[in-house]
Order: structure tokens, then sequence, then C-alpha cells
């Protein structure tokens, strides 16, 4: 069995991440299982704040769960073309304290997709995780790229993914990630 843990990188409730991500949950093929998180309840990291009182409950549960998923999948959306803040601040918790980095992120499959109101998706907030990830130590899937455009003609009111192209092409990504996250663990 194959458990990768999606985290969606917005906040919104009918995020279009969060629907992409969620479409994706119901596309894994079989054997694979997709862990849907999100990054409520984590803090800004303050250096301070982990000196004085260790890592956040929030965090500590997202941690342990990426460690234990045989690969992570961030939805990212891109906010000013780049990484959202906040999607940024929880992979830097995730990375505290720095003697734990090898055991979150160590050559974990990791792959990027997102969604977008814009005409290019989420091209550069993507690209802009490989430097992040790479840095991390983390093993990135290139095999595969996926950029929602124009999300909000893919999505209904309540956030679930309604574009049949769209559908098959993430049923596609998903297969080529857990393929490779498979892989890996020979």
């Amino acid at each position: 069995m194959t458990h990768i843990i999606g985290i969606a990188g917005s906040l919104r409730r009918q995020s279009f991440n969060l629907g992409l991500l969620r479409a994706a949950e119901a596309l894994m093929p079989p054997g694979a299982t997709l862990d849907v998180r999100t990054l409520h309840g984590i803090p800004l990291y303050n250096a301070d704040e982990e000196e004085e009182a260790g890592l956040p409950d929030a965090v500590t549960a997202l941690k342990e769960a990426v460690a234990a998923a045989d690969g992570v999948l961030l939805v990212t959306p891109e906010y000013n073309n780049g990484i959202p803040g906040v999607f940024k601040n929880a992979i830097d918790w995730l990375s505290r304290p720095a003697t734990d980095i090898g055991r979150i992120f160590g050559n974990r499959p990791m792959a990027v997709i997102g969604a977008s109101p814009g005409n290019f998706g989420t091209l550069l907030a993507q690209n802009d995780w490989l430097p992040v990830l790479r840095t991390l130590g983390a093993r990135p899937w290139f095999g595969g790229r996926l950029m929602a455009s124009r999300a909000q003609s893919l999505f209904d009111g309540e956030g679930q993914l309604t574009d049949a192209a769209t559908r098959d092409r993430l049923g596609a990504f998903m297969a080529g990630f857990v393929g490779f996250i498979d892989e890996a663990k020979r």
C-alpha cells in the first residue's frame, strides 16, 4: 500500500486547490491512498515561540503525518507570481528543528500541482517550490506537471472539480506519482 499526504496550500474553505486535492483523493489508483490535509491551526513561524513552547500541536501532527507517508503532494495556489506565504510558513515549521529535516524531507518523494484563476495556472509557484524542496533534500517527481488554469471554470460553487479533461489529467498524474513512489521504495 502506498500512502501519500496531500497538503492544500490555501486556507479558503472553497479553495480551488483543496478541491483539486479532494479530486485527487477520489482518483487514487488501486493500492494507494491520499490523506487530505490543510494548513488550519498552523501559526506564523516565530523562533522565539518555538524556543519557549516547542512545536505547536498542529505542526507536530502534520509533521508526523509527513514522516509516516511514502510521499507528499503539495497542492499550491499562486499568489503574486509565487508561493503563498501561508504555505511556505507551514513548510518552514515542518523543517524545525533543523536536525529533523532529514527525517521529514530526506529523499521523500514529493510532487507539486495547483489550480489558479489565471491563464498560466500555478507555473511560477510550482517552479518556486523546486529550490525549497532541493534545499530540504526531498526527491521531487519531474515525470508530470499539472496546472489547472482558469480554475473558476473547472470547479462548481462547492469546490468540486467538474471538468472531465482536468479530472483525466489528474488521474494520470496521480498514477504516475504513485509509480514514482513505488519505484523509490524498491
